[in-house]
């Protein structure tokens, strides 16, 4: 379920954010519960929002933590929620601040740092280079969707994966395309990036990003579950899919298979605040910046660097942030260099999402 969920969320940003919504005047905490109320009234079935402008905060929900209980959610206490493909960011910063180290180049292949891990029919480590899977440019393939890739199943089951095992399932199947021809989002590039993560710093990932991220940033409400860590810690909504067209718990799944491409959990607070830092130079070198800012067109006005997606807005602003899906949740998350940012998560499946619109409201307001 990895794949079209995760799919499903970019390709919703890239078609809704080329609608035209002028800038809309109101307080932003009215507007924004608004557009939770809009999304619950879609289907969601719980959806909640922090909106931050510099120093001041704002944060909304509408609809149900869990159904069964009947029980609203609450902005009483950050909620936990899963925030999928949100991971990319804090891989790629991890990348990038490996190249200010020297340590990792850009244009270098794959398999100088992970040799021997990439071959295929079409596929070699030898000639996809680091920025070309950074960037969703490889070539690599996804997984078949299949009971071995669902992160449900696999928790259901105990079922655990390696970074190895995965590329493998992933390299059953040829390359979607010669490196560097187009942009196509897959998954297997950031399982890629964690393993060439290790493999250089010789340190686990979960390491790595609490010493170079979580804690220079107090993201206290931020972690990577370990594998076999199916829970969310509380408090958190519980996430739901739709299941036959019934909404069903889907909160446990399996963190090992979307691991360093999107297996985080965090808050908006959090999330807001990463953001924000990222784009003030505090998390990646501000030399490396523009690189991570240029890339591929992805039509509609969004286009896809290396671990964000960025558009102009209707009020001139630039958005820089993710999106992501796995099963039960929904997460957008981003900033502008003006120092607002914005994070809405939602569980459930809405029947329509107006991303653009929801995004102008919060960041062009």
């Amino acid at each position: 379920m990895r794949l079209p969920a995760c799919v499903m969320a970019i390709c919703a940003v890239a078609a809704l954010l080329s609608a035209c919504v002028p800038k809309t005047e109101g307080a932003p905490g009215d507007l924004l519960q608004g557009d939770l109320d809009a999304l619950v009234g879609a289907g969601a079935v719980g959806a909640i929002a922090t909106l931050t402008d510099h120093d001041s905060t704002t944060v909304a929900s509408s609809g149900l933590a869990d159904i069964a209980a009947g029980t609203p959610l609450s902005t009483d206490h950050p909620q936990y929620v899963r925030v999928g493909s949100v991971t990319k960011s804090f891989t790629v910063a991890i990348a990038l601040q490996l190249v200010s180290e020297h340590r990792i180049e850009l244009d270098r292949p794959v398999g100088a740092y992970l040799p021997g891990l990439l071959t295929g029919q079409g596929i070699d480590g030898d000639v996809i280079t680091v920025r070309q899977v950074l960037g969703q440019r490889s070539g690599l393939p996804e997984p078949a969707p299949s009971p071995e890739t669902d992160e449900f199943t696999a928790a259901s089951k105990g079922r655990i994966y390696t970074p190895a095992e995965e590329i493998d399932l992933a390299l059953r199947h040829p390359a979607s395309f010669a490196p560097g021809d187009r942009f196509e989002y897959s998954n297997t590039n950031y399982i890629v990036a964690g393993m060439m993560i290790e493999a250089v710093t010789g340190h686990r990932f979960s390491d790595e990003l609490r010493d170079r991220i979580l804690i220079p940033l107090g993201l206290s409400h931020t972690y990577l579950p370990a594998a076999g860590d199916t829970d969310v810690r509380d408090p958190h909504p519980t996430g739901y899919a739709l299941v036959d067209g019934v909404a069903t718990d889907r909160t446990r799944t399996e963190p090992s298979l979307p691991w360093t491409s999107g297996a985080l959990i965090s808050t908006g607070a959090d999330l807001n605040h990463f953001y924000t830092a990222l784009l003030a130079g505090q998390v990646v070198p501000p030399p490396l910046l523009p690189q991570m800012l240029d890339g591929s067109d992805m039509g509609n006005g969004m286009s896809y660097g290396l671990g964000v997606g960025y558009t102009e807005l209707p009020c001139g602003a630039q958005y820089v942030g993710h999106v992501g899906g796995v099963p039960g949740f929904s997460t957008i998350s981003g900033a502008t260099a003006h120092g607002r940012s914005v994070t809405i998560s939602y569980t459930g499946t809405p029947e329509t999402v107006d991303i653009r619109g929801m995004l102008t409201r919060a960041l062009c307001g």
